[in-house]
């Protein structure tokens, strides 16, 4: 296995311009699983977007050519079902062309688990106010729903899980303090609180045997910047200081536990390993392309 330290790897997407290969699909076995990183899209990126980053910190970390920032979703072919962790925004149907393009028709996605109700990952669901995934069942933060139907409403979360209504599951994420406390959402698969950049923001635990996978959604936004200097948060984050803090704690439990990391803005492959330096507070990312 070939690993790239992370600004090696990020400066190279950044300059080339492109997925890493030609599908915008990486796949990844964690035990049991089946993983495929699938690139719903691509652009340049913004610096501008966080939070406290000052020139200094630009400069160090920025390249001069810019960089690049995808989204992407995850599909996890598990033993009896198929599952989707976020859907993209569905535009171009791009997301359900990749998982077609794997033997899996979107009639097949038995669960779709999301980390939260922002549209760049609740948008694939519909289609013309239909289901895409007509047999799935679509999991949820209670705290989650609860600010975006309820107390704060998004109206396009509303219209995108209205066709899912009978079909829509809440749970109460662990805390990662807690690790062994956790409950399963689907058989293997534990979903973990980690509120900041929105109320209910989840991330999923992959666990299958000794092999483990983290899949952190949106927890950084420019990891150039933020996995060297966690204590950044971006303008999307609703609570900058709980997302900082929410950020460090599952970085360095990561990269204590050598578990993999897998983001749904972080370019392809999009999965890697973290590794702290300067006492514990930044972190080193390698692909595990």
């Amino acid at each position: 296995m070939k690993k790239i330290m992370f600004i090696g790897l990020m400066l190279g997407a950044a300059a080339a311009g492109v997925y890493g290969n030609e599908s915008g699909i990486f796949s990844f076995n964690a035990g049991q699983f089946e993983v495929f990183m699938l690139v719903e899209s691509e652009r340049d990126g913004s610096a501008g977007i966080l939070v406290g980053a000052d020139e200094t910190i630009l400069r160090r970390y920025i390249p001069v050519q810019g960089f690049k920032h995808t989204a992407n979703a995850f599909l996890i072919k598990a033993p009896g079902q198929n599952i989707l962790i976020d859907t993209g925004t569905g535009a171009g149907g791009v997301i359900t062309e990749k998982i077609r393009s794997l033997g899996v028709r979107p009639e097949d996605i038995n669960v779709i688990l999301l980390t939260h109700l922002h549209a760049d990952h609740f948008g694939g669901l519909i289609r013309d106010g239909a289901a895409v995934y007509p047999n799935a069942k679509v999991y949820l933060s209670e705290n989650e729903l609860r600010h975006f139907t309820v107390t704060n409403v998004n109206t396009g979360a509303v219209n995108a899980l209205a066709p899912y209504r009978s079909r829509l599951e809440t749970f109460r994420p662990g805390a990662l303090a807690d690790i062994n406390m956790l409950a399963e959402v689907v058989p293997g698969i534990y979903p973990i609180a980690a509120y900041g950049h929105t109320p209910g923001h989840t991330i999923y635990l992959l666990q299958s045997g000794r092999a483990r996978l983290l899949i952190v959604g949106d927890l950084f936004h420019v990891a150039l910047v933020q996995f060297h200097v966690p204590s950044i948060s971006a303008t999307f984050d609703i609570d900058g200081p709980a997302a900082a803090r929410t950020r460090q704690q599952v970085f360095s439990y990561a990269a204590a536990n050598r578990i993999p990391i897998g983001g749904m803005h972080l370019v392809y492959p999009g999965i890697g390993m973290l590794e702290a330096y300067n006492n514990g507070n930044s972190f080193l990312f390698s692909s595990m392309e």
